[in-house]
């Protein structure tokens, strides 16, 4: 090699070395924040660059599911909490804009809800649940989705955030405020049905939001915080939180999935044109007793 090409080399090294140890140095979260205490991560995430949602497998447990954002191919990622992927399944169905992923009972057992809900221009007249049974490590592609096409009671609306409380599903918009709708009784084979108005959060800009592993909380989550709420409250429209945790410490890129299994809170956010891999890490929190 000519030492001139080898000077290049060396320096374009040298600066893609630099600027990864700058990025990591930048993006390094604080340690505590609040009740919650970093676990483990961050850890990339190269094959989800614009994770979207998180839920905690059912099936499989220590396996946490995300997807890429709209504009990328329709596969789900079974990742373990170290961010290695275990899975890729194909969702053999084109979605518009697919925001959210929540794991939940359905009749066939332990199923994921898929939510093509995103509506940045709150033209659509209707949005649309996919719903498949959680698949396995080794699958390829999924079965056939059941659709569930669903629409508000005021007019369209942008949303990312969805959640599963037996036979129920809720999702909350991306607002000012966070409006709650309920999708009653999902019965097998999929339906179209007007959800119900539950109430509003108070929460700027949802971004995602999740049923404990146990039933008993929803995490929903922005940008800047979680906030956690008793399930029972909640869908019966009582808004408040009984913990919110501020997450502006975490020097997030673009915070946006959300999961909760126990006392372990599991965040994800996108990457941007400067650090373009997901990043996943995990919060141990002290929860409040019942």
């Amino acid at each position: 090699m000519p030492r001139s090409r080898f000077i290049t080399y060396v320096f374009g090294a040298a600066i893609v070395l630099g600027t990864s140890v700058l990025t990591a140095w930048v993006l390094r979260p604080e340690p505590v924040l609040g009740p919650c205490a970093v676990a483990s991560g961050p850890v990339t995430l190269p094959d989800v660059p614009e994770t979207s949602g998180l839920a905690m497998g059912r099936r499989a447990r220590d396996v946490v599911w995300s997807h890429n954002d709209s504009g990328n191919d329709a596969v789900l990622f079974a990742m373990n909490l170290a961010g290695t992927v275990r899975g890729r399944v194909s969702v053999p169905m084109r979605m518009r804009d697919w925001e959210d992923v929540s794991a939940g009972r359905c009749p066939a057992g332990d199923c994921l809800y898929l939510a093509d809900i995103g509506d940045n221009g709150a033209r659509r007249p209707h949005v649309a649940i996919l719903r498949v049974p959680e698949p396995g490590l080794e699958d390829v592609t999924t079965p056939d989705p059941e659709v569930f096409t669903v629409s508000y009671p005021d007019g369209p609306h942008n949303a990312e955030g969805m959640f599963v409380v037996g036979a129920d599903l809720f999702v909350i918009t991306k607002d000012r405020t966070g409006r709650v709708y309920r999708a009653r009784a999902l019965a097998a084979g999929g339906g179209t049905q007007t959800m119900q108005y539950v109430g509003a959060l108070g929460l700027a800009t949802v971004t995602d939001a999740e049923t404990s592993v146990d039933g008993r909380t929803v995490v929903v989550r922005t940008p800047r915080e979680v906030a956690f709420y008793r399930t029972d409250a909640l869908v019966t429209g009582k808004a408040a939180p009984y913990l919110r945790v501020d997450l502006t410490g975490l020097e997030e890129l673009q915070g946006e999935g959300v999961a909760l299994d126990g006392d372990v809170l599991h965040l994800s956010s996108e990457g941007n044109a400067w650090s373009p891999a997901g990043r996943l890490m995990a919060l141990r929190c002290r929860l409040p007793g019942p």
